[in-house]
């Protein structure tokens, strides 16, 4: 599994730096690099925080971190890079729906002449 690639890719959708996610978690920016170059595995805990920290469920960070090859032995790559791409495209979208909108923001008043 390549969680790093997963990892990376949910933190930069999201407009986050690597220092920026290391700060919401137990580990420092030094360590999550090692994860986000596949140098190290994180611990379930650490998965856990990360996914949550993302405000992504810890199965899709695993979907997402899954290869062809580790889903089952018949596997079209494309397909599999076609459905995470899918996937991205519902977290991002579902972060941006829950940002405040301009209509949200109270109006200002205008004042008379």
């Amino acid at each position: 599994m390549k969680y790093g690639r997963a990892i990376k890719i949910l933190r930069t959708a999201q407009g986050l730096s690597q220092g920026e996610l290391a700060a919401k978690l137990t580990i420092g920016p030094s360590q999550l690099s090692l994860i986000e170059a596949n140098k190290r595995q994180p611990s379930v805990g650490v998965l856990a925080e990360i996914s949550a920290a993302l405000g992504v469920p810890p199965h899709l960070l695993t979907l997402l971190a899954s290869g062809p090859e580790e889903l089952k032995e018949d596997a079209d790559p494309k397909y599999v890079a076609e459905l995470a791409r899918a996937l991205l495209g519902v977290v991002v979208n579902t972060h941006q729906q829950a940002l405040p909108l301009d209509e949200d923001k109270p109006k200002k008043k205008r004042r008379s002449a």
